[in-house]
Formats: C-alpha cells, structure tokens, sequence
C-alpha cells in the first residue's frame, strides 16, 4: 500500500475544490432560471403555444359554426341542437367562443411570431450593414432610421392596413406562400392573404429598434482586433458582418425581440378592434374584441375572454424578455 504525500492530499482537495466549468448556454439557462416571474412566463408562454398548435384537436366545434337559435349563451351552457357544451358561451353569432378563442391564439401568435423574426432579421442586416460600413452608407440609413422613428405609427399604420386590405392586388403576394400561411393558420387562401397583409405592414414599420441596437452594436466591435485579423486572413465584408459582426451582437437583439412579440400582439389586436386588421370570420383577439365591445354591457364576459389572453401574453413575453436581458448580461455576477 503506497503512502500518501502531503502534496498529493493537497492536490486532491484542491480538484474537489474547483467548481465545474459551465458552457456559455449552461451559464445563460443557469442566470435565467434565478427570474423566477420568467421561468413562470415561459412555461405560461409555452402552454398557450401548444394549445394554438394543437388547436384542431382541442376544439371540438368549428370556428365559423353558426347556431342562429343559441346566441350569446353563457359559460358552460349546453346546445339543444347538437348537445355540445359550450365552455366560454357563445357570441352575437351562435358561434362557440371557446373554439374561436383557441383558434384566434393560432392566428395572433402566428402573426407576432413571424412579424417578430421578419423585423429582426431585417433591422439586423441593416444595422449591420450601416455600423461596418459607416460614411456614406451609415449617414444615409440612419436619416432614413431617424426620420421613420419621427412618423406617428399607429395612424400610419391604419392607412396603410386600410387601402392594401381594400386593394390587396397592390401587394403582390406568391400563391405557394398564401398556401403556406393558411395551412398554418387553419384558414382559408382569401383570409391568408388578410393574415399576410397586416404582416407586411406590421413589418415595414417594426424593424426600426433591431436596426438601431445592431448599428450601436456593430460600431462598438468593428475596430477590435479578431475584425483585423479577419481582414489580415482575407475574409470579405459579407464573411465578417456575417460570421463574426451579427453572432457578437446578437444578445441585445434577442432581449429586443423577445419584447416585441407583445408589442406585436397588441399592434395586432388594436388594427383588428379598430376595423383596420384581419376581418371576421377570421377569429383573432382584436376582432373578438371589437365584437364584444358592442354587447359588453348586456354581456360583461364576451370581452374578457378574447381580452385575458392579450393582456396575459404580453406580460408573459416582457417578463421572458425582462430574464433574457439579465441571463445574456455579462457583466451580472454568476
């Protein structure tokens, strides 16, 4: 039995000693998981995504299924005529307010999701592009950032909505990604393209943020040294605003974008209540909305059940925004 050295003790109590090495996502999920209203959020956020997924299944009557004779039914009321239980009532229509609740949270969320992703991937090649090159180029899109941040958005967007939904020819949208968007959206091609029009719009005025962030961002990195070693190896412009500019900068971007689906949800809704957004049938919050809004008196509950969902949405992605801001923060202490 071979003798133990004192300075083999030491070292062995020092390797006990030392903590684990975390990988860089390991680090981010451990950060995030001390927010203790994100985590929350982020399950809630999830839940409500799979019910919009599996919004089909879930639903067991048709979204547009009218029942003239059972109008304004209240919560848990049964049909006389098919003997289906409506859980959240009916609307002016006779339709099943549950259904439509689910099958609008599919539609919404498609809407911020891919408004979201659209203006990030936009504002961040053009902020990219403005902050490596600077000069010219940067003087000329920042005017153009700062003079679109200057137009009031709201009624700008109600004009812009208004005549591309009352002229959508003047929009020219593929038919493969009509299609595309109906089948995710369970509705059919002429409410897709309503769907495909408020986001175009949506976008064009939403990448702005994403745009700004990644310029400040791209400025602060472009001088430092692996930018000239990338340039002393041969690396073109493309390969390094791609490769190396975007990835280092792609944290405040995250956080931005993680804010704006709420944003997002509610610019939605707000089109859609005011007449300006996706039409009924299509059932959406906003249009449930502006629906109830007509009978809430003689029926306080209509507005609260398209109205719960966007006020509990937009709080849970600003509290999943709030824990991302902290868990990509470098500077917080581990």
């Amino acid at each position: 039995m071979t003798a133990t050295t004192p300075n083999k003790v030491a070292e062995i109590l020092a390797a006990e000693e030392m903590p684990e090495e975390q990988s860089q996502i390991q680090l981010i999920i451990r950060r995030f998981r001390r927010h203790k209203l994100a985590v929350f959020s982020l399950g809630l956020v999830v839940i409500i995504f799979l019910i919009s997924t599996f919004a089909k299944q879930i639903a067991h009557i048709a979204p547009d299924a009218i029942e003239v004779s059972n109008p304004y039914a209240a919560p848990f009321s049964q049909s006389a005529a098919t003997g289906l239980k409506h859980w959240l009532g009916t609307d002016n229509l006779g339709r099943d307010y549950f259904s439509r609740v689910i099958y609008a949270a599919r539609i919404s969320l498609t809407v911020a999701v891919t408004c979201t992703l659209s203006s990030a991937i936009i504002g961040v090649v053009i902020g990219a592009v403005a902050g490596y090159y600077g000069g010219l180029v940067d003087a000329v899109l920042s005017r153009f950032l700062e003079f679109m941040l200057t137009i009031p958005q709201l009624p700008l967007l109600l004009i812009v909505s208004s005549l591309l939904l009352q002229n959508p020819d003047l929009l020219p949208v593929p038919q493969p990604l009509i299609k595309f968007m109906g089948a995710i959206m369970l509705i059919p091609d002429g409410q897709a393209l309503q769907a495909i029009v408020i986001i175009s719009v949506l976008v064009a005025f939403g990448w702005l943020t994403e745009a700004q962030l990644m310029r400040g961002m791209v400025l602060a990195l472009r001088d430092q040294q692996f930018v000239e070693a990338s340039r002393a190896m041969g690396a073109n412009d493309a390969y390094i605003i791609f490769r190396h500019m975007i990835p280092n900068a792609l944290a405040p971007i995250i956080v931005a974008a993680s804010l704006s689906l709420g944003g997002f949800i509610i610019l939605e809704a707000a089109l859609s209540f005011l007449g300006f957004g996706i039409q009924d049938p299509t059932p959406t919050w906003g249009n449930m909305l502006a629906t109830a809004e007509s009978y809430m008196f003689e029926h306080p509950w209509l507005p609260l059940i398209p109205g719960l969902p966007i006020f509990i949405c937009s709080l849970a992605f600003n509290f999943v925004g709030d824990g991302l801001r902290d868990a990509l923060d470098p500077r917080l202490k581990l």
